[in-house]
């Protein structure tokens, strides 16, 4: 296995690892959308505890 080689192989593993991802979080949104409809926000729509707090 030369240098050339082993570059292709890190690439190849980088592109599938982000391909993969992409496909987990197409899927999950999709699913939380559909199912559940209990009207939460995700994790990333607050409201934030530390808004609420008395300063």
């Amino acid at each position: 296995m030369n240098q050339s080689d082993l570059i292709f192989l890190v690439a190849f593993v980088i592109l599938l690892t982000t391909l993969v991802v992409f496909v987990v979080q197409f899927v999950r949104s999709r699913r939380s959308r559909g199912e559940d409809g209990d009207g939460r926000a995700g994790w990333w729509e607050g409201p934030w505890d530390e808004d609420d707090r008395s300063r």
